[in-house]
């Protein structure tokens, strides 16, 4: 899968308009279709890389590290690195502000907050690159995470099931709470891994390449399980 070949055959009928729509001008056109296209592909990763793009643009610069992230979402050949850089230039030096992609995102995935959670989680991934995660990019991802409806509860969740955190509370990264009943336990416990599945994921249009990295978020899920299981006699 090449998101070259995305951006080039999206250019001329994916009609996403606003700022994805003029960063998807500005790169489209350069690059050869090489299979069919869905728009869900397209508007997946321009977004991705608009909004990885001012993230990287938070801690000041866009590392090798962040560069190999986003590679691994998308298997990026090795003759196309070159023009990731360049992509992620023309995101990161355009005047638009981070908000105005967020919001754009939001309005086109309302419906679908699962894809909503997908950016975020290829988003913390990225930002993890580099084995460090800077205050300015948490503050960056709660912000996009506010922007895409997700509460600060939802965003605690997220952040936990990618980084850990002071507590590495296993309930929370279920998305519950300490006084949940077992059937309510187990209920958020199936909810995680029927949305991580690797069908569930290609089914809401994201790359294939992303179930791999689904991967490693269901690891931390099922430790959080493991532990609540063990706690309560499961």
């Amino acid at each position: 899968m090449s998101i070259w070949g995305k951006l080039a055959g999206a250019a001329a009928g994916l009609a996403a308009g606003g700022p994805l729509g003029a960063l998807l001008g500005a790169v489209a056109g350069h690059y050869v279709i090489d299979r069919p296209l869905r728009d869900d592909d397209v508007v997946f990763a321009v977004a991705l890389i608009a909004l990885s793009a001012k993230m990287a643009k938070a801690d000041g610069e866009v590392s090798p590290s962040e560069i190999r992230a986003f590679e691994e979402i998308f298997k990026v050949p090795p003759q196309e690195r070159r023009n990731v850089e360049r992509v992620y230039k023309i995101a990161q030096q355009d005047v638009t502000g981070f908000d105005a992609y967020a919001k754009q995102v939001a309005s086109i995935y309302k419906a679908n907050p699962a894809i909503l959670e997908d950016v975020m989680d290829a988003l913390f991934h990225i930002a993890k690159a580099d084995d460090k995660v800077l205050p300015s990019e948490i503050d960056y991802l709660k912000k996009v995470a506010e922007i895409f409806g997700f509460s600060d509860f939802e965003f605690e969740r997220i952040k936990l099931s990618h980084i850990g955190g002071e507590s590495d509370d296993p309930f929370l990264i279920l998305g519950i709470t300490p006084d949940s009943a077992n059937d309510e336990i187990k209920k958020a416990y199936r909810r995680q891994v029927r949305e991580n599945h690797p069908d569930t994921l290609i089914a809401r249009g994201v790359p294939e390449e992303f179930v791999a990295m689904a991967e490693e978020k269901m690891k931390r899920i099922n430790e959080a399980y493991r532990r609540i299981s063990a706690e309560r006699g499961l």
